[in-house]
């Protein structure tokens, strides 16, 4: 039987819906587990009580930080990559490269000066205080994936308090120094201080608390 001109149209037009549909969810779906490579999270604050950029002023927007790591053993160009909060929206995008072992340190202000200049809504890094997520993106062709996520809770975004993965087992820890967590929630406290754009060193040699503001004016 020959559909009428209308149906024929209709059908495909539900058949495209369903085809896109599923292509949708698959590629959601895809984009939700991380795929792990050399570029990595390494350490959030996403509760500042200090000013943590230096600025000399303290702002619970522009002194939110969250730093990356290459652990891989080759230089990698960081302009495929950007970082999101839970909402996906962008917040971030690097560039330059990261040589093996460095870091790339991102404050709350660099995020809100890059969404101004590119035409994105600008409210820094938007990291929420009762829990969110973080998560770092890479673009490979018409595709954007997610190579590492961390999704934290309210205790590890008290004020001052920063998640950071250990040097040695690669866990996240909370560097709760500057405000101790007495609780039983997961991570627990390491007493150490979160350490802005340096390695998530803890035991051993003491950790003296400081913050990056701080750590600018060794480098003057």
């Amino acid at each position: 039987m020959r559909l009428p001109h209308s149906a024929a149209l209709l059908t495909l037009s539900l058949f495209a819906a369903v085809a896109f549909g599923a292509a949708f969810a698959a590629a959601a779906a895809r984009a939700s587990t991380p795929v792990l490579g050399t570029v990595r999270l390494n350490e959030i604050l996403a509760g500042p009580a200090q000013d943590w950029d230096g600025s000399g002023v303290f702002s619970s927007r522009d002194d939110e930080w969250v730093e990356i790591a290459n652990t891989g053993g080759a230089l990698v160009d960081l302009s495929a990559y950007f970082l999101t909060d839970a909402d996906s929206v962008r917040r971030y995008a690097f560039t330059g490269t990261l040589a093996p072992g460095e870091l790339r340190w991102v404050s709350g202000k660099m995020s809100y000066d890059w969404e101004r200049a590119t035409g994105f809504s600008a409210v820094g890094l938007s990291l929420g205080n009762s829990g969110d997520s973080v998560l770092l993106w890479q673009r490979v062709g018409a595709d954007s994936t997610i190579v590492d996520a961390y999704t934290y809770r309210s205790h590890e975004a008290a004020a001052d308090r920063a998640i950071g993965r250990d040097l040695v087992s690669g866990e996240w820890q909370l560097f709760d120094a500057l405000n101790p967590y007495t609780g039983t929630l997961t991570p627990p406290g390491n007493h150490c201080a979160p350490t802005p754009a340096v390695a998530n060193a803890c035991g051993g040699t003491p950790v003296t608390p400081t913050t990056w503001g701080r750590l600018k004016t060794l480098y003057r």
